[in-house]
This record gives structure tokens, C-alpha cells and sequence, in this order.
């Protein structure tokens, strides 16, 4: 059974940094594009960032330049690495993969932002 499992969140003041990781039990995660999601309360899920098979990065406009995806397709990791973090960052981040062969969801991680 495929799973993704997120890791990483916790509590942070404004200003500071965490890492968010994503470990997929997949058999390769080559031909998957990766990305993250969040979902603050009583608000919609948004993408955050993503990264395709080629390695292209995208991002939505609220976190260009504090935030960063990276994968690493040896060890079946996608991470995201958030700076200057901000009270409005507050949410559950979730990990997506998609492929032609099926789209997973991990169960998510919260992340708040609050001094």
C-alpha cells in the first residue's frame, strides 16, 4: 500500500525556520510530480509549492522567496524547507504525489506560527 507521511511541523515564532518532509513508500518516485498543500481552518486547500519529475519548481506568489522544494528521488523524499515564516502560514501542510500510475495524499502535519 502506497503512503505518504509528512514530518517536520511543530510550533514557531514569526521570523523563524522549519523543515517539512515527505517519505513515499512507493516502489520508485521518479515519474511522480511532488507537492505540498496546506489548510488553514475554515479555509480551502491551496498548493504551496511543487516540483516535477524534471526538477521544475513552482510557487504560489505568498511564499516565493521564504520558501524552497527539493526532492530526492534515491531516498523517495520531498521536503520544504519554510524561512521567514509568518503567522498566516498557520495550517495543516499536506504532501501530494501524482502520477500516471495513481495520485496519493499524506495524512498532514500542522504547522503554527505564533509568538
Amino acid at each position: 500500500q502506497v503512503q505518504l507521511v509528512e514530518s517536520g511541523g511543530g510550533l514557531v515564532q514569526p521570523g523563524g525556520s522549519l523543515r517539512l518532509s515527505c517519505a513515499a513508500t512507493l516502489y520508485t518516485m521518479k515519474t511522480y510530480d511532488m507537492s505540498w498543500y496546506r489548510q488553514a481552518p475554515e479555509k480551502e486547500r491551496e498548493l504551496v509549492a511543487s516540483i516535477n519529475s524534471d526538477g521544475n519548481t513552482d510557487y504560489v506568489d505568498s511564499v516565493k522567496g521564504r520558501f524552497t522544494i527539493s526532492r530526492d528521488d534515491a531516498k523517495k523524499t520531498v521536503a520544504l524547507q519554510m524561512d521567514s515564516l509568518k503567522p498566516e502560514d498557520t495550517a495543516v501542510y499536506y504532501c501530494k504525489g501524482v502520477s500516471p500510475y495513481g495520485l496519493y495524499w499524506g495524512q498532514g502535519t500542522q504547522v503554527t506560527v505564533s509568538s
